[in-house]
């Protein structure tokens, strides 16, 4: 029979078998929490980082690319990613879809598995390689300021579409070589890296994405503008005259540097295509496009300088002056944000106020140029269906997909956001008696966010507003920015001397109200707004309308017929509607002339007068 153990050797048992437990508990744990710290060391070592970027045979449209990771803690399995939009242009454009050859090989130049496993994404078996060299092309033949564009004329690439970058290094260096074709020059705002050809190295990719390239025999001017070096670099011929071009940029940035205090940064480039229209700002270098001749006559200058002020001071607002979801960025879905009526409004608002300072336009000017804007949105139906708030916040999926019933649930946040900055600056303005303005907002966001290193809220940017306004400007916001309600704008615009007036007469004119276009001989309806006969009664956009009354239409007859008829009138509208022959009768509306100016009020007072002056640099006449 086998003896019992005491009570006491019981308890020693048992207190030395938790004990050795414990041990073996710690040890497991310290194991876990080793290999958790080293995974984190691991995974937190950046590779070295290189490209190369050639363009042997232009006339394939084809950037050859080499991508090099150096590491020796590469993953097993390293995922390598191409950016689905560029910053700037908020729309998914799937850049990966121009992309092919791949390839991947260790630096012996053996060959390396590897799989696509989503869209924008490639998974390569590193099979314990500690250098991967990755090769691809990508298809260039489409120039926007967002793409990229290869022929035997020059090359034009935004790196966003052309780069790829390492999954969970988005924060890495790297440097970027560029083998350009024959003896073509490059300019990029990227600085070089000193003692190696045609290398340039950024810090991190939010800085590489943030730095085009062009590449060819471009004609380029150097001018420097408060001690700070600038660049112009211009592709193709046109009728521009680059003295008068540089002085008059030149007093656009004079401008800027007066709302601020400062130039922030080193050197300043400006990427020029004669070809398309349109612009897309960086960090230190914006890419333009324009039309050739379109520098001639001096209305179609001042519309390019229009242009240039709004890129350039995107440097401030938008790529420094962040709103919240607005950098850093994630490259591979929307970012979105309300405050594109800020980002690009309140540029928009600024291009005109930037020209006048800079003595390139006159205040008479300046109003008309807000005219035309507040006639585009008063004849948007849309504006009584989408906020300032809601428009920027579904640009990823409206603004640059606009179709034919746009115009009666959209507005444009460049639009209606320049006409709200620029009587959010009246109104701030007039409440502080002309202590503060709009400038004093800018500066604000400048000094106490960026430089503080933070992005600023739809709720901060109205506290700041009112900061400098010393009242509340919450029924201003409310009404304009989160509503849609119609803009009282001689309420704000009276603050300093001036009025909108409606002009064209009380007389009611018989009309349509469709937008029509005409091409190769057919007259088609474009859009619907659906406050009109034509959309209450049945017309469709997409429709041809061949006659009007048994008369064979056309823009300019349809335009002389409808001038003579009346508000009441019946005409009968024969379409084609999917090739089948139909016809409509439409009662006409009656619609007096719309048209708009922005004048002085009667009999202004000094204040009205003064506030005018300090805003616009002119006597209130």
């Amino acid at each position: 029979m086998r003896k019992s153990l005491s009570s006491k050797a019981l308890i020693i048992l048992f207190i030395a078998l938790i004990f050795s437990m414990y041990q073996e508990t710690s040890a497991q744990g310290k194991k876990i929490k080793d290999k958790k710290t080293a995974a984190v060391k691991t995974k937190s070592v950046a590779p070295d980082i290189s490209y190369m970027v050639s363009m042997s045979k232009p006339f394939t449209h084809l950037l050859e690319v080499e991508m090099r990771l150096k590491s020796a803690n590469l993953p097993a399995k390293a995922e390598i990613k191409m950016p689905v939009w560029t910053p700037g242009s908020y729309l998914i454009r799937e850049y990966a879809r121009h992309v092919q050859d791949f390839a991947v090989k260790d630096a012996s130049g053996n060959a390396l598995p590897w799989q696509k496993i989503n869209k924008n994404t490639w998974q390569i078996d590193t099979k314990g390689a500690n250098e991967l060299v990755i090769n691809y092309n990508v298809y260039a033949n489409e120039l926007t300021v967002r793409t990229n564009e290869l022929n035997s004329d020059h090359a034009f690439f935004t790196n966003a579409a052309v780069l790829m970058f390492p999954k969970g290094f988005l924060n890495a260096p790297s440097t970027v070589k560029v083998v350009p074709f024959g003896d073509w020059k490059i300019a990029t705002g990227l600085p070089k890296v000193g003692g190696q050809t045609n290398t340039f190295r950024a810090e991190n990719f939010d800085i590489l994405y943030d730095s085009p390239f062009e590449v060819g025999n471009f004609e380029e001017v150097f001018f420097s503008v408060k001690g700070k070096p600038h660049r112009f670099v211009i592709e193709g011929e046109g009728n521009y005259d680059l003295q008068k071009l540089t002085q008059d940029t030149a007093k656009i940035i004079e401008e800027g540097y007066n709302i601020f205090g400062e130039l922030p940064y080193d050197n300043y480039l400006f990427i020029l295509n004669l070809r398309g229209g349109g612009g897309l700002e960086h960090l230190n270098s914006t890419a333009l496009q324009w039309q050739k001749f379109g520098f001639k006559p001096e209305s179609r200058y001042k519309a390019f300088l229009n242009l240039v002020a709004h890129e350039y001071f995107h440097l401030w607002n938008v790529k420094r002056i962040r709103p919240d979801a607005l950098g850093p960025f994630d490259y591979e879905t929307e970012n979105y944000t309300k405050l594109l009526w800020v980002a690009e409004g309140a540029t928009s608002h600024y291009e005109a106020i930037l020209l006048r300072r800079a003595g390139l336009i006159s205040d008479k000017e300046v109003l008309e140029s807000k005219v035309t804007v507040i006639k585009a949105l008063q004849n948007r139906p849309g504006r009584f269906e989408t906020s300032l708030e809601d428009a920027s916040f579904d640009a990823w999926i409206k603004y640059y997909r606009q179709d034919e019933n746009a115009i009666n649930n959209q507005i444009s946040y460049y639009d209606k956001g320049e006409l709200v900055n620029f009587l959010l600056d009246i109104e701030i303005r007039t409440a502080s008696n002309g202590a503060k303005s709009l400038d004093d907002v800018m500066r604000y966001l400048y000094n106490e966010f960026y430089k503080k290193n933070k992005n600023y809220t739809p709720e901060d940017y109205q506290k700041i507003a009112e900061m400098m306004a010393g009242k509340s400007l919450n029924d201003f916001f409310s009404k304009y920015v989160r509503g849609t309600t119609e803009i009282d704008y001689n309420s704000i615009l009276n603050g300093i001397g001036l009025k909108l007036v409606e002009e064209g007469g009380d007389k009611k004119q018989a009309y349509l109200g469709a937008n029509l276009a005409e091409n190769d001989g057919k007259l088609t309806v474009r859009a619907l707004p659906s406050d009109t006969p034509a959309y209450r009664q049945g017309l469709n956009t997409g429709d041809q309308i061949v006659a009007i009354d048994g008369n064979r239409a056309s823009q300019s007859f349809l335009q002389s017929y409808l001038s003579e008829r009346k508000p009441g009138d019946k005409v009968k509208l024969t379409i084609f509607r999917f090739d089948t022959l139909r016809e409509l009768e439409i009662t006409l509306g009656g619609q007096s002339k719309q048209d708009y100016a922005i004048v002085p009020v009667e009999n202004p007072t000094d204040a009205q007068k003064r506030l005018y002056k300090d805003y616009l640099l002119a006597d209130l006449k």
